[in-house]
């Protein structure tokens, strides 16, 4: 077998490969709903992959644009030069260096939407206290959210007036805010909602206190966290320069077009993709796990 037809069967069992792990994503993240219980691991990094770090609409909508531009973007590089690795790097580095530059942004917008939920959950309380039951105290300050987080709130809201089961609504409500601060917020609202308990205001007074002390807190961290996040941001750009001069030096790339070359193009590309995320990581706050679940979509919708 020659150097081209090796090379052409790499290309084809690439492709059916990168196919087929699009259509397994697919399945895994939006295949017909089986029994209720939770989903499965592979299911929620899927998930994770696919919507981003960013929980809001807005950022989960450009997360979706960068992924697409990013197939895109490696089936033009394995194209114009012919090996499949360069194709899958390209692909990588779209959405990757993206993730990697803005190291540290998405716990900054987290710790936003904290202080914004907060801000709301007085707002709530203080709308509360006058009477007015906790469906029309959610619509009433809908207009008056927090810009960060008004988009879910009006959410939330909209879907209170089209009637819609309020407990469903509000699980879906903390799983597009996706912050422990809004399951705490949330359960106190459902359990406001089961046992209509008139202590609610002391609740929400309670939690508004807690997410101001876990802003407090959260930003004194990542003060501490400029200096591994800078290394993070330096490492990136000497991966893609190192990425670019390959892609326009043919005769730097030639060792890398026969089978083998291919194979240890890969190897060293995942290594040095693992060491950069590996380097992320640890300049990363470890993450919260959540305790609410949504609901599952045939009883969120019946």
């Amino acid at each position: 077998m020659n150097q081209t037809a090796s090379i052409s069967l790499i290309a084809a069992l690439g492709g059916a490969a990168i196919v087929g792990g699009l259509i397994l994503a697919a399945v895994a993240v939006f295949g017909r709903p089986g029994p209720s219980g939770p989903d499965s691991r592979l299911t929620l990094r899927l998930r994770r992959i696919w919507n981003g770090s960013d929980p809001s609409a807005a950022g989960r909508r450009r997360h979706h644009a960068v992924i697409i531009l990013a197939f895109a973007a490696a089936a033009l590089a394995w194209l114009l030069t012919g090996l499949p690795v360069i194709g899958v790097l390209v692909g990588i580095a779209i959405p990757g260096a993206p993730w990697l530059f803005t190291v540290g942004r998405a716990e900054q917008r987290s710790i936003a939407r904290v202080e914004a939920l907060g801000e709301w959950t007085r707002r709530l309380k203080d709308v509360s206290n006058i009477g007015q039951g906790l469906q029309q105290a959610i619509v009433s300050t809908a207009a008056t959210a927090p810009d960060t987080i008004s988009d879910e709130v009006r959410t939330l809201a909209g879907r209170l007036r089209a009637g819609e089961n309020p407990a469903d609504a509000l699980l879906l409500f903390a799983d597009e805010m996706g912050d422990p601060v809004a399951d705490q917020v949330v359960a106190a609202l459902i359990l406001h909602l089961t046992d209509r308990g008139e202590r609610l205001s002391d609740v929400l007074a309670s939690i508004a206190a807690g997410a101001a002390a876990d802003v407090a807190t959260r930003r004194e961290v990542e003060a501490k966290r400029t200096q591994p996040r800078f290394a993070v941001r330096f490492l990136t750009v000497v991966t893609l320069v190192v990425l670019v001069l390959g892609l326009l030096n043919p005769q730097y790339m030639r060792p890398y077009a026969s089978p083998v070359g291919q194979l240890i193009m890969a190897a060293l590309g995942t290594g040095f993709v693992a060491l950069l995320a590996w380097v992320r990581g640890m300049s990363m706050p470890p993450p919260v796990p959540r305790f609410l679940n949504p609901p599952r979509t045939e009883e969120a919708f019946r």
